[in-house]
C-alpha cells in the first residue's frame, strides 16, 4: 500500500473541461490549490487528452512537433481558423499528422442557438486531412471526441472528394438529416493519395453508430436534437451504415463495431476508407509516459467537466483511476457536476471524488468561473487528505476492555 511521504509528490492528471478549461488550465489550476494546501508538495502535471480539444496542441509538444494554422469549413459551414499537428522526431520515421476533428467541428464551434446536429458537418476534417497530405503526411492520425456533428462522417468523406447521391442523381447537402435520402456513394473522385497513406483514428471504443447505444441516441440531445431529430438521425445513420458496406466494401459489422460511433459517427465514416479505429487512451497517452509518472506519485488527482454513468464508458478519470491502482495508488477525482451514476466511479479505481462548485450556480455562471472553483475544490480536497494522514487511534480505546490498540 502507498503511504504519504512529507513532502508529497502529487500527480495532477485532468481532462479538460468542455467550453470552459483546457486540460493544461485544468491542471495548472488544481496544482494551484493543492500548493496552496501544501506548499512544499511535488507537484507532476500530466494534462490529458483523449482525442478532443487540445489534442494537436499537447502532441505536437510532446513530440517536439509543428502546428500548423489552417483555414476550413467549420460545423455550421462558416470558416473557421484551425490547425492540425506534424508529429515530430520522437515518432517513427513515417511522416504522421494528428488532426484533431474538435478544432474544426467541435461542439464549441456550434454557437448556442445554431445546435442541430442534423445540419452540422465534418466537412472541414476532410480538409484537414487533405492539408496534412498536402505537408507530406503519409499516416493521418484522427482525434476524435468534443464533436458538434452527427453525419457519420459524411461531411469528411465529401471533403475527400466522395458523392453522396440520392435517388435522382443530385448530390445531397451536408449534415445528418440529409442521410436518411442517400442512396448511392459514388468514390471515383477521392483523393488518391488516400491509398498510399495509413489512416488511423483514436477513439472510445466504446461509442458505436446504430442501434439502442448507437451515437445519435446517446449524444445526439447533449447536441441540441429533439427527441424526433434522434430518431431520424438514427434512422440515417442506419442508411449510411448499409450504403457504405454496399458501395465501399466496408465491414458488415459497421453499426455495431467499436469505435464506429465516434465524433458523431466519423469513426464509421474513415472505417469505410480502410481507416484502423484505435482505443484512444492506447495511441494518444503512452507518449506521456503516463504510467511511470503515476507509479511515482502518493496522491493522483484527475478531474474532467462531468461525472456521471459515462465517465466509466472510456473517459480520462476512469483511464488514470485503472492505471494508478496498477501501482496502489489514491486517486481523487474532480468534477465540474456529479451526474446520475457518479459512484459507478468507484468500481473503477477512484478512491474518492467531488464536485468543484461551492453552491448551486447557474451553467453560464458555471463555465465563467471554472478555473476559481476548480482552485479552490483542489485546495480543500488536500487539506482534507492531509487532515486524514495525522489522525490517530483515540487514545481512550486502551481502557475498553477486549479492544486492542495497535
Amino acid at each position: 500500500m502507498n503511504t504519504l511521504r512529507n513532502p508529497l509528490h502529487i500527480a495532477v492528471a485532468p481532462s479538460g473541461f468542455k467550453e470552459s478549461l483546457s486540460a493544461r488550465d485544468a491542471a495548472e489550476a488544481i496544482a494551484e490549490g493543492v500548493r496552496r494546501a501544501a506548499p512544499d508538495a511535488s507537484v507532476d502535471l500530466i494534462p490529458l487528452v483523449d482525442g478532443g480539444e487540445g489534442t494537436a496542441e499537447a502532441l505536437a509538444s510532446a513530440t517536439d512537433g509543428t502546428l500548423l494554422r489552417r483555414t476550413a469549413t467549420g460545423p455550421v459551414g462558416d470558416p473557421v481558423r484551425t490547425h492540425f499537428a506534424m508529429l515530430g522526431a520522437t515518432v517513427p520515421a513515417v511522416p504522421t499528422a494528428l488532426v484533431e476533428m474538435a478544432a474544426v467541428a467541435g461542439l464549441t464551434l456550434v454557437p448556442p442557438d445554431r445546435r442541430d446536429p442534423g445540419l452540422t458537418t465534418t466537412y472541414g476534417v476532410g480538409e484537414l486531412i487533405r492539408a496534412a497530405l498536402d505537408a507530406g503526411a503519409r499516416r493521418v492520425l484522427v482525434g476524435c471526441g468534443d464533436s458538434g456533428t452527427s453525419d457519420g462522417g459524411a461531411g469528411a468523406l465529401q471533403a475527400l472528394g466522395a458523392r453522396l447521391l440520392d435517388a435522382d442523381g443530385a448530390e445531397l447537402p451536408r449534415g445528418g438529416h440529409a442521410l436518411p435520402l442517400l442512396d448511392r456513394v459514388d468514390v471515383s473522385g477521392l483523393d488518391p493519395r488516400l491509398k498510399d497513406t495509413e489512416l488511423l483514428v483514436a477513439c472510445n471504443p466504446f461509442n458505436v453508430l446504430c442501434g439502442e447505444r448507437g451515437v445519435a441516441r446517446v449524444f445526439g440531445p447533449q447536441k441540441g436534437a429533439t427527441p424526433a431529430q434522434v430518431e431520424q438521425l438514427s434512422y440515417g445513420l442506419e442508411r449510411w451504415a448499409d450504403v457504405l458496406v454496399r458501395d465501399l466494401g466496408a465491414d458488415a459489422d459497421l453499426r455495431s463495431a467499436p469505435g464506429t460511433g465516434a465524433s458523431g459517427g466519423l469513426g464509421a465514416g474513415l472505417a469505410a476508407l480502410g481507416a484502423r479505429l484505435l482505443p484512444r487512451f492506447d495511441v494518444l497517452l503512452d507518449r506521456l509516459d503516463l504510467d511511470a509518472r503515476l507509479g511515482r506519485a502518493d496522491l493522483v488527482v484527475t478531474a474532467e467537466g462531468a461525472l456521471d454513468g459515462q465517465t466509466v464508458r472510456g473517459k480520462v478519470p476512469s483511464e488514470v483511476a485503472r492505471r494508478a491502482k496498477a501501482f496502489d495508488r489514491p486517486v481523487l477525482a474532480l468534477a465540474g457536476t456529479l451526474g446520475v451514476g457518479a459512484e459507478e466511479v468507484r468500481a473503477v479505481g477512484v478512491d474518492a471524488y467531488r464536485s468543484i462548485l461551492p453552491a448551486p450556480v447557474g451553467l453560464a455562471e458555471a463555465l465563467l468561473h471554472a478555473r476559481e472553483y476548480l482552485t479552490d475544490a483542489a485546495e480543500h480536497a488536500v487539506r482534507m487528505v492531509l487532515l486524514g494522514t495525522r489522525m490517530r487511534p483515540a487514545p481512550m480505546l486502551a481502557a475498553v476492555p477486549g479492544v486492542r490498540t495497535p
